[in-house]
């Protein structure tokens, strides 16, 4: 399995792609009516949908995996009683699976079959190329988070890496978490990391960010957790956004750490950083956009369920 995009409804979505597209570096993968999409430079069709709306909304984070793996989630997902639906995917890359609804509202789309396409090749001078390879995490604002990571790996089939008084991270596959629950008393987005090629691919980020007027306001550091290099900033669109690189991948028979394993220095929260937090921009960011609770789940069919 594996971590492909996350689908934002908003308003002023064109504006929004483009600056994902102009200054962060994305490449744009079209659109289609009122949806933009952008994609990096790996093998997925696209990382981030944005669709025109009255307000913002995450509408769903899609995962993509085998279809026997597909028939096993659904077979849980019915059986714990979680509503879902199936989906037909109709946006680029295709795809056919099930929306599942987490008891806080967190919608996650799980599909079969979607295609993946050529890399972008790298440019001549590729050493100042800014662009994002893919999406390493996206991490959701949980009211109860412990309950939240539960269903996630108990019924979805994940594992937890790690706990921290912050946050518990999950995996879906080898990397150290492609999804995380903060402890925030409010369910929303809290944040999506795009993965970058290397460190030095992060500071040629930072600084093509700070070309065009934006400070990180946390970051570059190195976390505990998943030891990723890190850079947060808030997208002129409202979301956390963060260029990340080098997540730890960890073994099979890993031990999940424990808030006791992540024990810092007074006034320190991570390996290293070079910035002070901007706490409460960030908190009100992560805020703003909140999961659709308007769709209708449908039993799943016998086919759906394998």
């Amino acid at each position: 399995m594996r971590l492909r995009s996350i689908e934002l409804a908003l308003p002023g979505a064109g504006e929004a792609a483009r600056f994902l597209a102009d200054v962060w570096g994305c490449a744009d993968a079209g659109q289609r009516g009122a949806r933009h999409y952008l994609r990096g430079s790996g093998d997925l069709p696209y990382l981030v949908r944005l669709t025109e709306s009255r307000e913002n909304a995450v509408e769903s984070v899609t995962f993509t995996c085998a279809r026997a793996r597909l028939a096993g989630l659904a077979r849980a997902v019915a059986a714990h009683g979680l509503k879902a639906r199936p989906v037909t995917s109709d946006d680029p890359g295709g795809g056919e699976g099930i929306l599942v609804e987490l008891p806080e509202g967190e919608v996650l789309r799980f599909l079969a079959g979607s295609a993946s396409v050529a890399p972008i090749a790298p440019h001549p001078r590729a050493s100042r190329r800014v662009m994002p390879v893919k999406l390493t995490h996206v991490v959701l604002n949980a009211i109860d988070a412990e309950a939240s990571a539960r269903v996630v790996e108990e019924v979805l089939g994940f594992a937890v890496s790690d706990r921290t008084r912050a946050m518990v991270f999950l995996r879906c596959n080898r990397a150290h978490h492609s999804t995380a629950f903060a402890r925030a008393g409010f369910a929303s987005l809290n944040h999506i990391a795009f993965e970058m090629d290397d460190l030095d691919a992060v500071m040629r980020g930072i600084g093509h960010m700070r070309d065009h007027g934006f400070a990180p306001a946390w970051g570059p550091g190195r976390h505990g957790p998943g030891a990723n290099v890190y850079a947060y900033y808030i997208a002129p669109f409202g979301a956390v956004i963060e260029y990340s690189t080098a997540v730890e991948r960890v073994a099979a028979d890993h031990r999940a750490g424990t808030p006791e394993d992540w024990n810092w220095p007074d006034k320190r929260i991570d390996q290293w950083g070079l910035s002070d937090k901007d706490t409460t921009a960030l908190r009100a960011a992560e805020e703003k956009f909140r999961f659709h609770r308007n769709w209708a789940p449908a039993p799943l069919s016998r086919s759906a369920r394998g």
